[in-house]
């Protein structure tokens, strides 16, 4: 038991529990973080002593049910589950105080009441951090704009001291998408297998192929069969022996090059092993690093949504959990990168017109114009002067293109057709970043594995069957008629039927409902900084640093 300092001999009538608490929270109302259990400061100042100021101080956890008691305890050990360290919500003090085979009733006073708050405080600190995240995104991610939901936390308490169980309560607060549990079960999996030692280091050497022979080809049958790509290939080949690099461990090969994004050719090449060599810990604090950013976004991403995952390149139409559309993306290149936010798409454009935002007319167009005064009217770009009915069109060739100053009075647009930046249809969801997404005639570059080249927009590889899918509730927007229209190359607006969710992420690792986990490369080098800051939250038992405000 902890030393709590209750314990005196005295011929008064000993304080009760609810004395107790009344005693603790108004000693020193007036200081913040002065809210202390034997020398560990409590991380709610604000909403734990209101919220039993608000019930007379009376407990809710012990001279209670015990079982509530045991179950909060479970609670705060499986946030291990979860890349959180349990040791944040005060698990050693705690279990310190109480045992499982022990009844609060046998502790004294003071005890109890050490034990009420700790608990107390534990479960708001897991609250806010699944509600939340841990840390707060944009001391890590200034590109991260997504507003994340608000909970009132004495309805929790409130919940909890009606009787509903911390588990449920927990359950209810944490990230409520099933990618988001998929990728809590990868964790446990990758750490199974860095308790059992992880699996071989494959030395460097010649690029692997069908036929090769040896010890390299040894470990490389070991590595992919501990990560499980072995064990998925389907065997229609005789096996040969491990040390044979077999038509099965070619397609061993393939599958993990497909869930790391690399070029699915079978060839154990630098890039392969590269990957290959990661160690498991790397893997697993990528992991936890996904699964915080799960916790930063909004619990409910809508029925119907749109998702991007920057990292992957790809782009999928999301409706009641299943994915009816998916495609290739290109992205923003590393000096243009595209930001993360959530917006509602209402509308699309047909045969879009291009007005050319400032930082691509100043650092891409105005330069080739300089050396070719034709650039433009190759490129279907025409220059006015002034906006709405009062612009007019300039010549390139009349313009004094070394008077910066005079060159801001000019805006630039492309017009419909082949040659425009947006192709034939764009999808238009406000944002203040001047995001959307939008076809593109350079169709080769879906072609590439890595594909960030564009100048923050993201350019799809399906704007067809995607403008056909949202357009699907109007009757009249049949796919023969929006072509149509295409084919006039007139600018075109057509209002959705119903709005779509679009959220713009950033997801490096991610897991399928079969377990099938997905690494991809840190394209914008958004993973470092809170890496290292989840991996200093884990080894230490330091005061976490605050997702959220509670």
């Amino acid at each position: 038991m902890m030393n709590t300092g209750e314990k005196v001999f005295s011929t008064e009538q000993p304080l009760d529990v609810q004395q107790l608490l009344r005693n603790r929270l108004e000693a020193q109302p007036e200081l913040v973080g002065s809210l202390e259990v034997s020398g560990i400061s409590l991380y709610s100042q604000q909403t734990l002593p209101t919220f039993y100021a608000s019930r007379a101080f009376e407990p809710i956890w012990v001279e209670q049910n015990d079982r509530q008691i045991h179950e909060m305890i479970e609670v705060i050990r499986r946030t291990y589950d979860h890349g959180l360290n349990p040791e944040h919500y005060h698990l050693s003090a705690i279990e310190q105080l109480w045992t499982d085979d022990e009844a609060s009733s046998d502790m004294t006073a003071g005890e109890q009441t050490d034990l009420e708050l700790l608990l107390t405080d534990a479960f708001l600190l897991i609250a806010s951090h699944m509600i939340a995240g841990q840390l707060n995104p944009l001391g890590f991610d200034p590109r991260w704009f997504i507003v994340r939901d608000e909970v009132d936390y004495n309805t929790l308490l409130e919940q909890l001291a009606d009787g509903i169980p911390a588990t449920e309560l927990i359950a209810r607060v944490q990230p409520e998408h099933r990618r988001y549990n998929y990728l809590v079960e990868a964790l446990g999996r990758y750490r199974e297998i860095s308790r059992e030692g992880g699996w071989p280091r494959i030395d460097p050497g010649p690029t692997m192929r069908e036929g090769d022979t040896g010890t390299r080809v040894e470990k490389l049958r070991e590595r992919l069969r501990l990560a499980g790509d072995y064990s998925y290939v389907y065997f229609v080949h005789e096996a040969a022996p491990d040390s044979v690099f077999d038509r099965n461990l070619h397609d061993a090969v393939v599958r993990f090059q497909l869930r790391h994004g690399l070029e699915a050719d079978g060839l154990v090449g630098q890039m392969s092993l590269t990957a290959l060599n990661t160690p498991v810990e790397r893997r697993i604090s990528e992991v936890m690093v996904n699964l915080e950013r799960w916790r930063w976004l909004n619990r409910n991403l809508g029925e119907r949504h749109i998702l991007v995952n920057i990292a992957n390149f790809s782009v999928e139409v999301v409706e009641d959990g299943t994915t009816v559309l998916d495609m290739r993306a290109i992205v923003g290149r590393q000096y243009r990168q595209t930001p993360v936010f959530s917006s509602r798409m209402t509308y699309l454009v047909l045969s879009p017109f291009w007005n050319l935002p400032p930082g691509i007319v100043r650092n891409d167009i105005i330069p080739r114009i300089r050396n070719d005064a034709g650039y433009a009217a190759a490129q279907n770009i025409r220059i006015f002067e002034g906006w709405g009915a009062n612009a007019t069109e300039v010549q390139a060739e009349n313009i004094n293109w070394a008077d910066t100053e005079a060159i801001g009075r000019y805006r630039f647009r492309q017009d419909p057709g082949p040659q425009n930046a947006l192709g034939d249809v764009k999808f238009m969801f406000p944002n203040p970043y001047h995001v959307y997404l939008h076809d593109t005639p350079a169709r080769e570059l879906f072609g590439r594995t890595v594909r960030d080249f564009s100048s923050g927009c993201i350019r799809i590889d399906k704007p067809f069957e995607l403008a056909e899918h949202l357009l699907a509730g109007d009757a009249s927007w049949t796919p023969e008629q929006i072509r149509r229209v295409i084919q006039q190359r007139r600018e075109r607006t057509v209002m959705l039927p119903e709005p779509y969710w679009v959220h713009i992420l950033y997801w490096t690792a991610w897991a399928e409902p079969d377990g099938t986990i997905h690494f991809r490369n840190d394209i914008y080098g958004r993973d470092v900084r809170l890496l290292e800051a989840i991996e200093k939250q884990m080894q230490t038992p330091e005061q976490p640093t605050l997702g959220g405000s509670f």
